[in-house]
């Protein structure tokens, strides 16, 4: 995360996004597979860890170290308008846009009720020893008859979501260094792949 200055002064939290290379592998539609979509390749890995039919997928496009499939509606006319090779760049986004980003959120591993659920805990006093983030009872006097309700919030594994935030705007594009700046903050780490949707 960064920081810029808009045209009143004021500060701006932003997310510096990398588009590198975003190219497409494949074009598909209804006549020929049933459905309208648009499939691209992004990142870069060695040769020698891609499977034979991935390689004779994509064959000279590139290495990739993402596939994604973007599926367009019934109705959509752009679908011809994409070739496969045409590269997808930063130029697509403008200052001023609304887009929709999604990623993995970070793995928190297995994590109890007070972190994962913000629940209070037991008090710090008053003969408490080792409850301090016991989650309680989690049935008894439930209508369950003693049965643990489904959906009963406990502690588990925590993160690793996919996560979808809305209505971020686009505050900067260059097209230089290939980069976008979104504002505020995005899901995931450093290294996370981002699927953004205008």
């Amino acid at each position: 995360m960064s920081q810029v200055f808009n045209e009143a002064g004021l500060v701006c939290p932003v997310t510096v996004i990398e588009i590198g290379d975003v190219v497409v592998t494949q074009v598909k539609t209804k006549e020929k597979d049933g459905y309208n979509a648009v499939q691209v390749g992004f990142g870069e890995r060695k040769a020698k860890n891609i499977s034979r039919p991935v390689k004779g997928h994509i064959k000279d496009l590139g290495n990739f170290m993402f596939l994604k499939e973007f599926r367009l509606s019934a109705d959509d006319t752009t679908v011809g308008s994409y070739k496969v090779g045409d590269k997808v760049d930063p130029t697509t986004f403008a200052n001023g846009d609304i887009v929709e980003v999604s990623a993995i959120s970070k793995g928190k591993g297995f994590q109890g009720v007070v972190k994962r659920h913000g629940f209070k805990g037991g008090p710090g006093s008053h003969g408490q020893k080792h409850c301090e983030n016991a989650p309680g009872s989690i049935s008894g006097g439930t209508r369950n008859g003693g049965r643990v309700p489904k959906g009963m919030r406990m502690a588990g594994r925590m993160g690793s979501d996919r996560i979808s935030i809305r209505n971020l705007k686009i505050v900067g594009v260059d097209t230089a260094s290939k980069e976008l700046m979104v504002s505020g903050a995005i899901p995931g780490r450093r290294g996370t792949l981002i699927e953004i949707r205008g």
